[in-house]
């Protein structure tokens, strides 16, 4: 089915056919004819499947078919994401798929100036994309009017659940006209995410192009058992003898992150390093550096697990096994995006065999394991905790975690005394536990849906002292 059969305008079709497309993906075949119609939506599709373009592409269309009134430019859609990667992503693809349409969007998010940004809403956008916290920040600063919001997306909604931001999405919520269009987006369905469907969606089309919580067929899955102590030796030894040129390696925390990008430099292999403790530029340069082959491996938190989208991208290896298993299927959704098939390689030591019990559990399914030679795992070690996981003896909260108090929310961290710069002119000066507050260590299990505390949050924008992504 070629997208000229989906019924989208000349200028559309011109901007899809310039970046190369010529078929629609599943997701677009059916949700673009739905948003089209004006109809709200519950969409589920794998990352890597097109969704970005499933739900840019109609909205586009429909806020050019209907002019807004007046000379002055209004906002006029909505699209919020979990993180800053992806709202930089899903931006540059309005712009892309919008180039040849008289209309202007722009992206805001925290860790970069807010005046900037203050400017380019007082312009006037039509389409603004935006992470939680910042856009709030911009609510109680007044530059921006969200009255005139005909349609709504929320794109990987299951994460912002899991980062902590329910209560800001329902404030953001509270402030938007009543009628609009409401597209929902996630690459899993929970409970939460049902539940959140619910008291948001009207008569919602349920869209679901592949099994719910599965993994994308085309990335081939391996298990390679290895001693907790030998696995930095067994990664170097992968990606210099099978000559890997581009591999992308997930871990659990931030300071993981930093030791193992300098071992991997140590062993004369070029690497760098993103998570959420890095600022937005140094974050902005790792990505760009890994993208354009000038460094060989980008190690990530699972900050980065939906908001890095990398053309064929050969190699996602786990060098920790997440400890919620559902990350594990977005993180090696990073490759086997857009029809390529890829490979997602898993290093599990002894101490991470009730993880990949989970994974398997999720996917249904076993994954099979390979002993590499020279580093077979020695069975007299025995099982340790993971002490930035989940594993903790019975009854025990996550570190740092405060009980749940009635009527209170989620629960809280707590967090250090920071020192605080000046505010800018005309903006409120923020404390120490403001949302510009430094995020703390990527560890903890998360509860469901709104992250007790540990890492579900400490990417979350505003919630209680954590850092925005």
């Amino acid at each position: 089915m070629p997208f000229t059969s989906l019924g989208l305008s000349a200028e559309l079709l011109r901007a899809i056919a310039d970046q190369g497309y010529s078929e629609p993906t599943p997701i677009q075949i059916k949700a673009i004819p739905v948003v089209l119609e004006g109809r709200d939506i519950l969409a589920g599709a794998q990352t890597g499947t097109g969704k970005t373009a499933g739900f840019a592409l109609p909205l586009l269309q429909r806020l050019n078919d209907r002019p807004g009134v007046g000379a002055r430019r209004v906002l006029r859609a909505l699209i919020l994401t979990p993180t800053r990667e992806l709202a930089a992503q899903v931006e540059e693809s309005v712009r892309t798929y919008g180039k040849h349409l008289p209309l202007k969007s722009t992206v805001i998010f925290g860790g970069v100036g807010f005046e900037q940004q203050a400017g380019a809403l007082r312009r006037g956008v039509d389409i603004l994309v935006a992470t939680p916290g910042r856009l709030l920040d911009h609510v109680e600063q007044k530059t921006i009017d969200l009255s005139k919001i005909e349609i709504l997306v929320l794109d990987e909604a299951d994460r912002m659940l899991d980062m902590g931001f329910i209560r800001d999405i329902k404030r953001i919520l509270a402030l938007l006209p009543k009628k609009r269009q409401n597209l929902l987006f996630s690459a899993t369905f929970s409970d939460e995410i049902k539940q959140l469907a619910d008291g948001l969606l009207n008569t919602p089309v349920l869209i679901e192009v592949a099994r719910r919580n599965t993994a994308a067929e085309l990335v081939s899955q391996v298990v390679h058992p290895v001693d907790r102590a030998r696995k930095r030796e067994l990664l170097s030894s992968l990606i210099s003898m099978n000559k890997w040129q581009q591999v992308l390696v997930f871990v659990r925390t931030k300071h993981g992150a930093n030791r193992l990008a300098e071992q991997l430099e140590k062993d004369g292999i070029s690497t760098t390093a993103i998570h959420g403790n890095k600022s937005q530029g140094a974050r902005t340069k790792a990505l760009a550096d890994f993208k354009k082959g000038a460094v060989r491996v980008l190690v990530a938190t699972d900050i980065a697990a939906r908001g890095l989208d990398i053309d064929q991208l050969p190699h996602v290896v786990n060098y920790e096994l997440p400890n919620v298993p559902e990350d594990y299927v977005h993180r090696i959704g990073r490759t086997g995006r857009a029809g390529s098939e890829g490979e997602a390689l898993s290093l599990v030591c002894v101490d991470e065999r009730d993880y990949l019990r989970d994974i398997e559990r999720l996917l249904h399914r076993e994954i099979p394991k390979v002993v590499v030679p020279r580093f077979e795992p020695n069975p007299n070690i025995k099982a340790e905790p993971i002490t930035q996981g989940r594993r903790q003896s019975p009854g025990a909260r996550p570190q740092g975690a405060r009980p749940q108090q009635r009527g209170r929310g989620p629960a809280t961290q707590s967090r250090p005394q920071v020192p605080v710069a000046a505010a800018p002119p005309g903006q409120k000066s923020r404390t120490q536990h403001g949302r510009d507050a430094p995020a703390a260590s990527d560890g903890a299990r998360r509860g469901p849906g709104h992250g007790a505390s540990g890492p579900a949050r400490h990417h979350a924008e505003r919630s209680y002292g954590r850092k925005r992504p």
